[in-house]
Parts: C-alpha cells; sequence; structure tokens
C-alpha cells in the first residue's frame, strides 16, 4: 500500500487520489499511519464481504437468531460457565 502524508495530500491532492483509484492508500500523520483513502468502490466491497456485523436490539435476521438463542439458553441454564 501506497504511503502518502498529510502534507502530501495537501499539497498534491490530485495525484494521491489517483493513487486512490488504482489501490487504497495509507495517509500517514506525524510518521504514523492513520487514515485509508479509497475509491468508494472499494468501500462498498468491503462493507459487503465484511464478516463482523453488529445488530441492535430486535435487528438480528432470524436465521443468526435461530442459531445463537439455543446457546445463550443454554449458557443461562447453567449459570452462564462454558464447558470450553
Amino acid at each position: 500500500m501506497k504511503l502518502f502524508t498529510t502534507v502530501d495530500l495537501l499539497r498534491d491532492f490530485k495525484h494521491v487520489t489517483m493513487a486512490a483509484d488504482r489501490a487504497p492508500v495509507t495517509i500517514t500523520q506525524h510518521r504514523k499511519p492513520r487514515y485509508v483513502l479509497m475509491t468508494y468502490e472499494d468501500f462498498q466491497n468491503i462493507r459487503k464481504t465484511d464478516p463482523c456485523q453488529v445488530f441492535g436490539p430486535g435487528e438480528m435476521p432470524r436465521e443468526l437468531a435461530d442459531v445463537f438463542l439455543p446457546e445463550l439458553d443454554k449458557l443461562i441454564a447453567d449459570g452462564g460457565t462454558s464447558d470450553e
């Protein structure tokens, strides 16, 4: 992944964004990676394939709830301990 500083981004926005068109780039601040710049299409693709999802109360899809609820009920019945 190409590295650019925040100064590079401010001085030559066009060059940095053209690099981000080809592949995500890292933007550093005080010599430390702070940001990633990528196309919106790349971002959307990551969001679609990201296996980590968070659901609020009542938002979990039924097929996931059917997997988790029996295990939660079992943990509650066992006093919250697990054999693993």
